[in-house]
């Protein structure tokens, strides 16, 4: 038996490859940035060649580091930031433009157009989603208005669209596929038939020869180009980054939830095969479709989206200067025992859920002459929690299911002081896994699945191990007055851009 699955996990900020074992316990890993491109206000790009050939590097590293072939790796997992939007010539194989990053806020007004149109319900009816410019079927419509020549090509054939799972796997195999996951992220895709909907591409201006086919998340997509790694390995795990984490949590069964505190925070919480339809702003989007060779089984989410967490503790680096590295912000926050009136609302690029306000600019308020470095970086921690918080209430009401426990991961799930606040504030038990990679897990798992590297995902479930539970100590009292002290701040913040 081949003895490992070689996650990909191409994030926001870096690309990383990582070595599981059958214990899904991590054998490697190899990690590699790139750089982030800011060209006005609210825009945010990648060189999408950037991403293919740091991912490439940093695979082929962790198995020459561990001195491993091709013949060692059962299958490959791929995970991505999820609505970042590539367009390339399938000739050349060449990006037309830099990548049009899930953050980037450019196409904010024609998401106001198609709002004022009348059609942000059928939006959410077909798609589960908010009309925002956060997804990528509008970037693809900026795409194909702004490149020069980009739409002749496109009612050509020539050019191909692709989330970064798709963009990879045509750089690993030359096929022009995508899972369902990233499929239900791009405002073209219908999450109930589970088919590219050409009323929405209408709407956007998109023709259908652009779109990548769209397969399990769980079964063999592709296989990679001989050249590459020595010998073809099967590409058989495919899934945006939330729901891989999702699946990596082993939240398999309805009513479990997650919280992801990347560069953005994402909460996901299982709602069976039902796509349950939110009122609250909330998303409804597949989690996974699994083919088990008899018959394909698709997962839904209800998902809340926070556009800043760990990039919070980034710009208290890079841009405040308050901090030299990102681990020192836990000790710094510590150093006061509270905010001192301090709030943080990181509206950085808008607001996400509930709220989906793309006008909303950052704020920092509260302070008095007494307020310190220290305070502020309190305050940026708790209002990672603060916004999870807003997230949860939101999904209890659409779901009508009371949370018993919130699975944690990402970056900043390793921060005792925010992972303890989080508890209080939410006031459920906050549980830390022993594996908090589980985005890249969750990648393998569905590879291993496919290949049978494991049997089931009851297999899978057995494997999850806790590593600290953080039990809610805060009195009520106090939690509803920081809650509306919290609420106040972000209504300021509001509408703040025209």
């Amino acid at each position: 038996m081949r003895k490992f699955i070689l996650a990909i996990d191409q994030g926001t900020t870096s690309s990383r490859a990582i070595l599981f074992n059958h214990a899904g316990q991590i054998h490697g890993t190899a990690q590699q940035e790139y750089a982030q491109i800011f060209p006005e206000p609210g825009w945010v790009e990648h060189n999408a060649n950037d991403i293919w050939h740091s991912q490439l590097a940093v695979a082929r590293q962790v198995l020459k580091e561990h001195d491993l072939n091709a013949t060692d790796i059962a299958a490959i997992g791929i995970t991505n930031q999820r609505e970042t939007t590539v367009l390339w010539d399938r000739k050349t194989g060449e990006p037309l433009a830099n990548a049009i990053v899930w953050q980037d806020r450019r196409t904010a007004a024609l998401c106001d157009q198609l709002r004022a149109e009348g059609k942000a319900a059928l939006f959410q009816h077909k798609t589960g989603l908010v009309l925002d410019s956060y997804f990528s079927g509008t970037k693809l419509n900026w795409l194909l208005k702004n490149v020069p020549g980009a739409r002749a090509k496109a009612e050509r054939g020539e050019l191909a669209f692709g989330t970064i799972d798709s963009w990879l796997i045509f750089k690993l195999s030359g096929k022009h596929v995508t899972d369902t996951s990233n499929a239900s992220r791009t405002l073209l895709f219908n999450i109930h038939s589970k088919q590219w909907d050409d009323e929405l591409l209408g709407l956007l201006d998109i023709p259908r020869t652009l779109l990548p086919e769209v397969v399990a998340s769980s079964g063999v997509a592709a296989y990679t180009y001989d050249a590459l790694f020595g010998a073809p390995i099967p590409i058989a795990g495919i899934a945006g980054d939330q729901q891989a984490a999702t699946f990596g949590q082993a939240c398999h069964q309805a009513g479990m939830a997650k919280n992801t505190y990347g560069t953005g925070c994402f909460m996901l919480l299982n709602t069976g095969t039902q796509a349950i339809t939110s009122n609250n702003n909330l998303l409804t989007t597949v989690g996974w479709t699994l083919d088990s060779g008899k018959e394909l089984r698709t997962d839904y989410m209800l998902e809340g989206s926070v556009f800043m967490a760990g990039a919070i503790i980034q710009w208290l680096r890079d841009g405040l200067g308050i901090i030299s590295s990102s681990n020192e912000v836990e000790a710094l926050a510590a150093s006061v025992p509270d905010n001192g009136g301090v709030v943080f609302v990181p509206a950085f690029s808008g607001l996400g859920a509930p709220y989906w306000d793309a006008y909303a600019r950052g704020m920092i308020i509260g302070m008095t002459r007494g307020s310190s470095k220290a305070h502020i970086a309190r305050a940026a921690l708790e209002s990672i929690a603060y916004q999870s918080a807003d997230l949860l209430q939101a999904m209890q009401k659409d779901a009508g299911i009371a949370l018993h426990e919130l699975r944690v991961d990402g970056g900043a799930a390793r921060n005792d002081l925010l992972m303890q606040f989080q508890a209080d504030i939410l006031n459920v038990p906050v549980i830390r896994p022993v594996v908090t990679e589980t985005t890249a897990l969750g990648a393998a798992y569905l590879a291993g699945l496919a290949v049978s590297f494991w049997s089931s995902t009851e297999e899978i479930s057995a494997q999850w191990q806790m590593d600290k539970c953080f039990v809610p100590r805060m009195r009520q009292d106090e939690r509803e007055h920081r809650m509306n002290t919290w609420h106040k701040a972000v209504q300021r913040s509001q509408a703040w851009d025209e």
